[in-house]
């Protein structure tokens, strides 16, 4: 472990009032976010719409053995730190940081379907989802710690259909997923608070997932599919100096991952 001397505490202790200047421009931040998050939502339901205006020689069959979904997801990340490994700058232990949470995000998500029979099948999803991480207690409460996260959630799914008859098909099902971790940076707040700080590295993790939806069969092979999963997944976060690691946790991600589109089955 690499040990600071008193004079580099405090040399990084005097950073962090700089830091504490950034808390304030968080809500116009939060706004654009917001708003980025709306324009997506209606992005995706402009799609699911012209997906359901297709032509009509574009026949699917109710029974076929692929399903294709299009679809609207909010990834909501409910974890927290549940383990710290490295603590070489006393971060944790002197109350600048004692907790994070990843922002919620809004993403497209398309999802593929295999039927072995009329109630058995295997399904995985494709998509990518971007968020950050912030500090939620500690001195640095609300600041942006981690930028740019982007992750791939790849998950399989075996489920099990329980036909009602009208068309509506609830479902539940199961599997192992895998966040693989493409992108992620040390926020500006981070690097002003901490000057060494030179990347940061967020681990992909392999998870299990739960999940539970309905189909809703329109005819002609198209319909509307409302889902939901839960994950139980971690990484370790990793924040580098020039002389190695300096902070080192276990964190919990653990996200909902609410779903809502169109699908077409042939």
């Amino acid at each position: 472990m690499v040990k600071a001397s008193p004079a580099a505490r405090g040399h990084h202790a005097g950073n962090v009032a700089k830091t504490m200047a950034c808390i304030g421009r968080a809500p116009r931040r939060m706004m654009r976010e917001v708003m980025m998050k709306l324009k997506l939502i209606a992005s995706t339901a402009m799609l699911a719409a012209a997906a359901l205006a297709a032509p009509a020689h574009a026949e699917g069959n109710a029974d076929g053995k692929w399903q294709i979904k299009l679809l609207g997801t909010a990834v909501l990340p409910s974890g927290k730190v549940s383990a710290v490994k490295t603590d070489a700058l006393g971060l944790v232990s002197g109350g600048v940081v004692t907790d994070t949470v990843a922002s919620d995000n809004v993403a497209p998500t398309v999802a593929i379907e295999y039927f072995f029979t009329k109630n058995v099948s295997l399904e995985t999803i494709c998509c990518t989802t971007a968020h950050h991480v912030n500090a939620s207690a500690g001195a640095l409460k609300g600041t942006e710690l981690i930028s740019n996260v982007v992750i791939v959630p790849a998950t399989f799914s075996l489920k099990y259909h329980m036909p009602l008859g009208g068309g509506i098909k609830p479902y539940v099902g199961a599997g192992p997923s895998v966040f693989i971790v493409l992108a992620d940076n040390p926020s500006t707040a981070l690097k002003t608070a901490l000057p060494a700080v030179t990347r940061t590295k967020l681990s992909s993790e392999f998870g299990v997932a739960v999940q539970g939806g309905v189909d809703i069969a329109l005819g002609h092979g198209y319909g509307l599919s409302l889902d939901a999963k839960k994950y139980w997944v971690s990484t370790n976060a990793t924040v580098y100096a020039a002389t190695g690691p300096v902070l080192v946790t276990r964190n919990k991600l653990d996200p909902w991952v609410l779903s809502a589109g169109v699908s077409f089955r042939f």
